[in-house]
């Protein structure tokens, strides 16, 4: 029995440490398990809440600011804008304006009531001459021959507009129009090919800068004192027998009511000027003389009268619908001798007026009183 109870008292004493270091493991497991799941709880919120982007530690890391009550809200001051200061400003345009560009290419007009050579070319800005010379085979350099619904040639700047013949070449052409072989080949409206600089016979070209002389219709001067002139010529008012009678004074007078232009002013292609007048209205001898011509006349005229006053000076007046004056008839100065009209090459009642002095022409704005 004593050697039983000294056996069993250790066996005793050995379970209690036993379990009370199993209780130990247990408790330090669980606060293992415990630490394990705060931590993945605190990594599992915190990426949910991080700023994405490759920010910083410091800045993803930075502690929460504490909460803030009862404070207003700050506001940004307003913007003051100055008046004086100085600056451009740009308007709004709802449009697109797109520049114009000068044309190169010969345009068509059709000639309407009250047109003239003179009216027209200014209205292209081109000249007189430059008209002329783009419709020779219409007009013939008589700027009278113009007639409603004419289809004129309108080039876009001055010089000559020339159909090319057989024979021609650039260097002849240009020296003809005394122009420059580099302003015709250079001509975008030509289209001229620069390795082969000619044109086909029967091609339109335009010749910047050129220009030729005039091949002129005109009744001639005819003096009181000579023979006249014929009338298979110049037409049935031709006065065939010479005459003496009343001379001028040398001071002129408007020959028409109206005092300003209805068409043509005077320049190197129109020796004269086309006087506002309607039909019928009267017309006025400019001066003392005798009449040397007095009834149609060709190149365009029309109803004519022309006055000799018998110092160098004469004076043509055309387009009329009526004449009243006749061959040999001395007339004063103001007395009538016609009405106004549109015959011959017209495309509205006018009066076509010409001064001559031995022979020449004179621009009548020179010799007629200030309107």
């Amino acid at each position: 029995m004593p050697a039983s109870v000294v056996g069993n008292t250790p066996h005793k004493q050995a379970s209690s440490g036993e379990r009370l270091a199993a209780w130990i493991a247990w408790i330090a497991a669980l606060a293992a398990v415990c630490l394990a799941a705060y931590l993945g709880w605190q990594r599992l919120t915190g990426s949910q809440t991080r700023p994405s982007g490759n920010l910083p530690v410091a800045v993803a890391q930075a502690p929460t600011q504490p909460r803030q009550e009862n404070i207003t809200p700050s506001h940004l001051p307003g913007i003051r804008q100055s008046s004086s200061i100085a600056g451009l400003s740009r308007r709004a345009l709802p449009h697109t304006k797109i520049p114009e560009r000068p044309s190169v290419e010969v345009r068509t007009y059709t000639v309407t009531a009250g047109d003239s050579v003179f009216e027209i070319a200014a209205a292209f800005n081109i000249k007189p001459e430059t008209l002329l010379w783009a419709n020779y085979d219409l007009l013939n350099d008589n700027p009278d021959m113009i007639s409603l619904g004419m289809q004129l040639n309108i080039p876009p700047v001055d010089g000559v507009y020339y159909k090319w013949q057989q024979g021609d070449t650039v260097e002849s052409v240009a020296g003809r129009f005394e122009a420059k072989v580099e302003d015709i080949l250079g001509w975008p409206g030509n289209h001229a090919d620069l390795t082969n600089p000619t044109f086909e016979p029967g091609t339109w070209v335009m010749v910047p800068g050129g220009h030729r002389e005039f091949r002129q219709w005109i009744i001639p001067v005819i003096p009181r004192g000579q023979a006249g002139v014929s009338k298979s010529v110049y037409g049935a008012g031709a006065c065939e027998g010479s005459y003496e009678g009343a001379y001028g004074s040398g001071a002129f007078i408007w020959p028409a009511g109206n005092h300003y232009l209805s068409g043509n002013d005077y320049w190197s292609g129109h020796l004269g000027i086309d006087i506002a007048a309607g039909e019928g209205a009267p017309v006025y001898a400019a001066d003392s003389g005798v009449v040397v011509f007095a009834g149609w006349a060709t190149g365009g005229y029309g109803y004519t009268v022309v006055i000799d006053h018998g110092n160098g000076y004469q004076t043509l007046y055309a387009h009329m619908n009526q004449i009243a004056a006749s061959c040999g008839r001395s007339v004063g100065q103001g007395g009538i001798i016609g009405y106004a009209g549109s015959t011959g090459n017209s495309t509205g009642a006018h009066l076509h007026f010409e001064v001559r002095y031995q022979g020449g022409f004179v621009n009548p704005w020179y010799v007629l009183p200030a309107p």
